[in-house]
């Protein structure tokens, strides 16, 4: 979880690849480009044997890696030719090491990110509003979440509400042993729930998410949700749904965008079965 694994790591692989190809094969701009990525996906595939690493997480950050290769392996080939071979490799076996303890100074930086969804519903605002504060059984068959499918992470299930008003508990309940306990800090009936959101890692068994994508972890973490529900005209109402959650790596500039795709996943998935329920 570190910007010297996650790009110098593919690079060094790229650049060795090349640099002690054929100098005919080099001629070749695709032979460049594409035989880093042979190098990165043996390595996606033992360490997914060896289950040091997940497919999913492999899966977000093989854009990363496979961008990084190439750089690598066009950097490797230019210096092909050069009869130091040697000085050269040596630098570039050496970067991680030299980059990482400076990297490890600067420190992690936790930031706040945004995920936005909503939906339109054609219902009265009480009927969509029951479906909002308490979400009865999601059946998989309802489930349009197909990114969090994809990625194999724990569906939503249900959301029980023990009373409606600031102060109130609800429960977010998903698939695998995970749970969100929610705290409602600001409510007005029929048009506004706010609640913190706090995720415990001790209670998520180990086998559902991978340490790196923990919710409550070391690295990502949900802060809290808001439902807004704005009318539109008679028995036509919009239905908004955001959230904010924290990243803390060195590289939350590329983090953030999965983050985004996941939250705005999962949210859109929930809108549309309110939305489903509200209209039938």
């Amino acid at each position: 979880m570190s910007f010297s694994f996650l790009f110098i790591g593919p690079f060094i692989m790229g650049y060795i690849s090349t640099y002690f190809s054929d100098v005919d094969s080099l001629k070749s701009k695709a032979y460049i480009i594409f035989v880093p990525w042979i190098s990165i996906f043996i390595f996606f595939l033992i360490t997914m044997i060896t289950k040091l690493e997940g497919w999913a997480c492999w899966l977000m950050v093989s854009p990363l890696f496979l961008l990084a290769s190439s750089i690598g392996g066009y950097i490797g080939a230019q210096f092909r030719k050069d009869k130091n071979k040697k000085t050269y490799v040596s630098i570039a076996m050496l970067l991680p090491f030299l980059l990482a303890p400076i990297e490890n100074q600067y420190a992690r930086k936790q930031e706040t990110f945004k995920a936005y969804n909503s939906i339109d519903i054609h219902a009265p605002a009480e009927k969509i509003w029951g479906l909002v504060t308490r979400v009865s059984k999601i059946n998989e068959a309802d489930d349009t979440g197909w990114l969090n499918k994809a990625l194999g992470f724990p569906r939503p299930v249900e959301a029980v509400l023990n009373y409606e008003g600031v102060g109130a508990y609800r429960k977010a309940i998903f698939t695998n042993g995970l749970a969100f306990h929610e705290t409602v800090t600001a409510y007005e009936h029929q048009k506004k729930m706010t609640f913190d959101i706090k995720a415990h890692p001790h209670e998520i068994p180990s086998t559902t998410l991978d340490e790196h994508v923990v919710v409550g972890g070391e690295f990502f973490d949900v802060l809290n949700g808001t439902y807004e529900l704005e009318e539109l005209g008679k028995d036509h109402y919009r239905l908004h749904l955001y959230s904010h959650f924290t990243l803390n790596t060195t590289f939350n500039f590329y983090a953030s965008v999965w983050a985004k795709w996941i939250m705005k996943d999962i949210q859109q998935n929930i809108l549309t079965v309110e939305k489903k329920r509200a209209e039938s």
